[in-house]
């Protein structure tokens, strides 16, 4: 597997986003949010849980 830099991964990002306007980068980032705040709630209240025995 070929390793790349992470800013020319950022740069291809752009670029791709100026071709197809930000629509498709705009929807990554905001998926990428929605489960990492999604995984952050359940992480943080799981902990909260009581166990009753």
């Amino acid at each position: 597997m070929e390793r790349h830099p992470v800013s020319a991964w950022l740069t291809e990002a752009a670029s791709a986003a100026e071709q197809q306007g930000a629509g498709n980068l705009l929807r990554v980032v905001l998926i990428v949010m929605v489960v990492g705040c999604v995984l952050t709630a359940w992480f943080v209240l799981r902990g909260y849980k009581r166990k009753d025995d």
